[in-house]
């Protein structure tokens, strides 16, 4: 497989090997949805909290008698049933949102993903992503003359002045190839490797 080598000002200088298995793969909608569902749902933290009919403020005087008022029986005002009552079934911070997905499901999945990117002609490689100086200005300056918009750079080794330069721009994100994810491939308009990086995923999911 040959992915497209882009130059400084966006170009194509060239071409890149690439492992057929990782980038020539028929994409698996299915497989690729569940990868996403799961992703979103692990990353979700469990921070509502609702309260038993134990735990809410109420009196535990019985709002009427029992009999003789033509009304439905009641104990206290704390019932699920009532307005104000506490909830049978509540949300609580623990409550666990994670989906389990297969390494082997994972890797076919990615796999499915990075193919129907080059088939879209969504993922290109440049040689390395570098910056001089910690400055947002200049690393803007340098996608712009790419040709990039929203763009998301993948690299095997995040260096300190490009997250610096790019942590601050809304419509650009760059992950070392470890931390490549589903739901952030399919995401940004268009993805750049490294081709450091295109060997590190070859390693990790081939």
């Amino acid at each position: 497989m040959e992915l497209k080598l882009i130059d400084a000002k966006g170009q194509v200088s060239g071409s890149v090997a690439a492992s057929d298995a990782l980038f020539a793969r028929e994409y698996n909608e299915a497989l690729v949805h569940q990868l996403v569902t799961a992703f979103l749902a692990n990353a979700r933290s469990g921070n509502r909290a609702q309260l038993t009919r134990a735990e809410v403020k109420h009196s535990t005087k019985k709002p009427w008698r029992q009999k003789g008022t033509g009304r439905a029986r009641s104990g206290m005002t704390s019932s699920p049933v009532w307005r104000g009552g506490g909830r049978a079934f509540p949300n609580k911070p623990t409550e666990n949102f994670g989906q389990k997905v297969n390494r082997k499901m994972y890797r076919a999945g990615m796999a499915a993903i990075l193919s129907q990117l080059v088939r879209d002609e969504r993922l290109f490689v440049i040689d390395e992503l570098s910056a001089e100086t910690p400055k947002t200005r200049a690393f803007a300056e340098q996608v712009k003359n790419l040709g990039l918009e929203q763009v998301l750079f993948i690299t095997n080794q995040l260096d300190e002045n490009v997250y610096l330069s790019s942590r601050n721009l809304p419509n650009v994100l760059v992950l070392e190839a470890q931390q490549a994810d589903p739901y952030n491939l399919l995401r940004f308009k268009k993805v750049v490797l490294t081709r450091a990086a295109i060997a590190q995923l070859e390693e990790q999911w081939v």
